[in-house]
Order: structure tokens, then C-alpha cells, then sequence
């Protein structure tokens, strides 16, 4: 059986598309078509059913995803046997929340890309759980610990969370002197049913039940809070990015919460990826605390 023919079955059962396996491969649909229908003629049966959602796998085709999964784990080894230990090489994709992704991940990119010139980084940033098991990314960052799934988890960082809103705008609007009087003022957060975990229902800390200006992206609050458009709950690493905006209550309200490294249970004994992983935790952790140490001490 060919390596090459598992490589396209497992790329079209995490995407569940000929074109988005073509796509992750850099080849043709059909191309990817053909392949599959190959590799089913060598086996005897039919590994896929095209339903309206997709392709889905037969159980035949399900029988065969550990076998290919333990010959893409032996490939990976080969190659990382050959590698130079000067430097890490290849792709690296990294899922993550937009906070992380916006504020965090741009910097320990470059890093990492400094030292290891052969490194091709990739940000995947998502309102949602980046979902390993398709591998839509090498590994990813959450804000709360997955609890299913054939992962491991490795708890990154702490983080703080405090209202802020522009100066410009607490000039022009009554004064913030308790949760109270956020009642006459505009508040910014998320889309209440497009929250994808609990950690990220802030609003309710506040005591507001409705935000008037809202968003599924962090980045996209941000920009409001630099606009002046009202009051919001946002990460102290991600104030240093908006001239103007300023944390206030921050004796009534400071959240904290965590990132949370996720890496597939198969890639533990890829050394490259421990690597980078170790390298990743590392640049996230010293640039959360170089951030928030730039930000003035509450009063």
C-alpha cells in the first residue's frame, strides 16, 4: 500500500472534501479523486460515502484511519531523523483565539522564526476550538483545557482581564465610579451565542446584562474601545496595543484566566514538535509578562 495514497485518505477524512484535501496538499480535486478511488481498489472496498455534509468514512475507511495515522507518525520520524539540528525547519501551524493570536502569537512568531530560519509559521485564528483531530493545526491554544479527545494538555499562562474604555470617551460620559454606573454607559463584548467557551463570557462579572455594541473577535472590541465607543472587558497583554485606552475599576473588577497548550496525543514523540512547543510555551509566557509590565500600576 502506498504512503502517498494514506497521506490523501487522511487529509480527506479530516476535511471531509476532495478540494479541501487538494487544498492542504496543494493538489487538484481530482487529482486527490483518483487517488482515493486507487487506494480503495487496493484494499477492496469503498472508504468514503458523499452525503450533502461531505465525504464521511465508511467503517471500513474508519478501520483504516490507525494504521494510516501510525504510518504518517513513522514518516514524520524518518524525516525529523534526518534533519539538521541546527535548525528546525518546515511548517508550523498554530491554532488560537483571536486574543492570543492578535496580541501574543505575531511576536513569538517572529522569534521563532529568528531562530530557526527554515520555519514557516502559520496563525490560525478562530472564534472557535481549533479542532486537532481533523489537524487543522500542529497544535493550539485555548482558554480552557479540552476534555475529550486523544490530547495532552500543558497549562501555558495567566492572564488579566480589566474593564477599559479611550480617555476621549470617559471625558464625555458620566464618571466610572462603580459597577453601578456602567448602567449609563455603552458597553462592548462578545455575541452572547457566538461565545464558544465559558471563560469568555465577561460581561456577566459587570452586572450589564446587554452590551450595545458586541463582537465575536477581541480584536474587533478593541477597535471599538479605541474608537470611543464605549466600555469593555479586555486583556491587559492587548492594552499597550491602543494609545488611549485605559483600565478603570480595576478594584471592582480583574479577571484572570489561563491559556492551555493542546498538542494530538500521537505527536509526543515528535521531538521537533517538542521542541517547538517548549519554545512556543516560553515566547508566550515572556511576552504576556513583557506586555502587562508595560501597563501603570492601578490605583
Amino acid at each position: 500500500m502506498d504512503w502517498d495514497d494514506l497521506r490523501i485518505f487522511l487529509a480527506v477524512a479530516r476535511t471531509e472534501s476532495l478540494s479541501g484535501a487538494g487544498r492542504r496538499l496543494g493538489l487538484d480535486a481530482s487529482t486527490v479523486g483518483r487517488r482515493i478511488a486507487r487506494l480503495e481498489g487496493a484494499v477492496g472496498a469503498a472508504l468514503f460515502l458523499k452525503t450533502p455534509q461531505g465525504y464521511q468514512l465508511t467503517a471500513e475507511g474508519a478501520r483504516l484511519i490507525p494504521p494510516a495515522e501510525a504510518a504518517e507518525q513513522a514518516a514524520a520520524a524518518a524525516s525529523e531523523a534526518v534533519r539538521v539540528e541546527a535548525g528546525i525547519t518546515g511548517q508550523l501551524r498554530i491554532g488560537a483565539p483571536d486574543g492570543c493570536a492578535n496580541y501574543l502569537l505575531p511576536q513569538v512568531a517572529r522569534d521563532l522564526c529568528k531562530a530557526h530560519p527554515g520555519l514557516e509559521v502559520q496563525i490560525v485564528a478562530l472564534p472557535r476550538v481549533v479542532n486537532l483531530t481533523r489537524r487543522e493545526a500542529d497544535m493550539a491554544i485555548a482558554v480552557s483545557p479540552p476534555d475529550a479527545g486523544r490530547l495532552t494538555v500543558q497549562r501555558l499562562a495567566d492572564y488579566r482581564l480589566h474593564l477599559a474604555a479611550h480617555r476621549d470617551y470617559l471625558a464625555e460620559h458620566p464618571p466610572l465610579t462603580s459597577l453601578q454606573a456602567l448602567k449609563d454607559h455603552r458597553m462592548i463584548s462578545y455575541i452572547p451565542d457566538m461565545i464558544f467557551d465559558r471563560e469568555l463570557d465577561y460581561l456577566s462579572a459587570t452586572g450589564v446584562e446587554t452590551a450595545q455594541i458586541s463582537s465575536n473577535s477581541v480584536a474587533v472590541q478593541m477597535q471599538a474601545l479605541r474608537a470611543g465607543a464605549g466600555v469593555g472587558i479586555v486583556h491587559d497583554f492587548a492594552l499597550p496595543f491602543a494609545p488611549g485606552v485605559t483600565r478603570v475599576l480595576t478594584d471592582s473588577i480583574s479577571l484572570t484566566r489561563s491559556f492551555w497548550l493542546i498538542r494530538h496525543a500521537d505527536d509526543r514523540g515528535s521531538r521537533r514538535l517538542t521542541l517547538l512547543a517548549e519554545a512556543l510555551a516560553q515566547g508566550v509566557r515572556a511576552e504576556i509578562h513583557r506586555l502587562e509590565g508595560q501597563l501603570p500600576t492601578p490605583d
